[in-house]
């Protein structure tokens, strides 16, 4: 069993720095609304990827092999993000800077709006369901496929990744002093780019042809 818990931190702490949208909104709503404000945005986060694992533990080959059938999902998932990062975009092109909150508390009725954010912004990312399907795939039969010690490996990956956000996220904080309204919305901006590139790049991936949207010859080479 530490053995899998010593292979599962290092894990952990990579998927933590992976480059995405919700790396950069989490650091992004860290340095602008504050520590709770981000942990409850990593909390849901947190809980697509436990949703993504019960699916791709319980799916696996099956699901894979539907997804490579079914590209249109990225499409789907692109599109979404798109339209979220464009709407952002265009938010910040209007107004004066000394209309945005740079030092205002979060409301206690914000947190729930925060927590689904996270949840939908890591859920609609059909590549992170891919990505756990992969580790499954890959990681399964050297534990054995035995419940009990899957259920530690990705308990303690899922511990390693929320530990290592915690840092980020304190770390993003001490920008906040520094914030000015420009800034925010310079930062709020800059990610809106981020999420609109992150979909074009789904929808790239949907009109793929199949015979190069080869999802098990693509998990087979990270193997190797």
């Amino acid at each position: 069993m530490w053995e899998d818990i010593h292979a599962a931190i290092p894990l952990g702490f990579i998927l933590s720095f992976m480059v995405g949208p919700v790396f950069f909104v989490l650091l992004e709503t860290s340095a602008i609304k504050g520590f709770r404000a981000a942990l409850v945005f990593d909390l849901g986060v947190i809980l697509a990827d436990v949703v993504f694992i019960t699916i791709a533990y319980f799916s696996s080959y099956q699901l894979l092999e539907n997804l490579s059938n079914q590209p249109g999902l990225y499409v789907f998932g692109g599109v979404i993000l798109l339209v979220y990062g464009i709407t952002i975009f265009f938010k910040q092109g209007s107004g004066r800077t000394s209309d945005l909150p740079i030092n205002a508390k979060t409301k206690r009725s914000d947190y729930l709006s925060l927590f689904v954010k996270g949840f939908l912004l890591n859920f609609i990312n059909i590549g992170v369901l891919v990505f756990w399907l992969g580790v499954i795939i890959i990681v399964g039969p050297s534990l054995d496929n035995e419940p009990n010690r899957i259920r530690v490996f990705f308990s303690t990956m899922l511990l390693a990744y929320f530990v290592t956000d915690l840092f980020k996220i304190l770390l993003a904080k001490q920008l906040k002093k520094k914030l000015t309204g420009k800034r925010i919305r310079l930062i709020k901006k800059g990610i809106a780019i981020i999420l609109i590139v992150c979909g074009v790049v789904l929808i790239i991936k949907g009109f793929i042809p199949k015979d190069r949207f080869n999802l098990e010859k693509r998990i087979e080479n990270i193997a190797q």
